[in-house]
């Protein structure tokens, strides 16, 4: 079971490294490879059981945007393979058309997915968010200076019920095949253990206990009906 984190020294904007550090506890004999900006990634030449992408600041993210451009052929091949993928925070605008700034220049991305972003880094957007995917419900906070627009409608990860999604509506993030990509964080996966163990069944771990996992289910429920009631009517 290998898990590869793609330039971690980056992608750990609120924290979200988090993610990985819990994943660690649910696995422990999973291979983490946390590689850097100056290294290959290992998706090139190993089988990886999980890409994840953490968020990242707007400066970081042109840096890594030219870092991964060579790879862009190699990532929709995976993506294709059913190779499973976290992207969280503003990482997902990297596999988008492009991002367009504030004095309308555009940021070439990857023109992996039919979704690009406008930055506007004077009105940062601010939520918390409900969403369903599957059977079940994502808790978490949204915290960006972009909006994303396109086209997700048939490739939605989260139907909102509080949140921000592609062209201010309620469907958020990208699901295809067994790539997700979501602007929600938290970390989503200590927020969202039901979610968690979705993950792990895409890598192929059925019935993994996860760690605490009394303790997190109690978090999650306590914090989904404590949104429910403040904010959801």
């Amino acid at each position: 079971m290998k898990i590869e984190v793609l330039f971690p020294e980056f992608g750990n904007l609120y924290g979200d490294l988090s993610n990985i550090n819990y994943l660690k506890k649910c696995i422990p004999e999973a291979e983490i490879i946390e590689t850097s900006y100056n290294s290959e990634p290992a998706f090139l030449k190993e089988d990886i059981n999980l890409i994840y992408i953490g968020p990242m600041s707007e400066n970081s993210q042109e840096l890594v945007l030219r870092k991964l451009m060579p790879y862009k052929d190699k990532i929709e091949e995976l993506i294709n393979k059913n190779v499973v993928f976290l992207l969280i925070g503003n990482s997902l605008e990297l596999l988008g058309k492009y991002i367009e700034k504030e004095d309308g220049t555009k940021i070439g991305c990857l023109d992996i997915f039919d979704i690009f972003s406008k930055r506007n880094m004077l009105n940062r957007l601010n939520s918390n968010v409900v969403g369903s995917f599957e059977d079940i419900e994502i808790v978490g906070f949204q915290s960006q200076f972009t909006t994303m627009y396109g086209n997700n409608s048939d490739k939605y990860f989260l139907e909102l019920k509080l949140g921000i999604g592609c062209n201010n509506s309620n469907l958020e993030g990208i699901k295809i095949n067994n790539f997700i990509g979501t602007s929600v964080i938290g970390p989503i996966l200590i927020l969202n253990p039901l979610f968690t163990k979705k993950i792990l069944k895409m890598m192929g771990l059925e019935n993994t206990k996860l760690e605490f996992e009394e303790e997190v289910l109690n978090a999650y429920n306590a914090r989904l009906q404590e949104f429910y009631r403040k904010f959801i009517k």
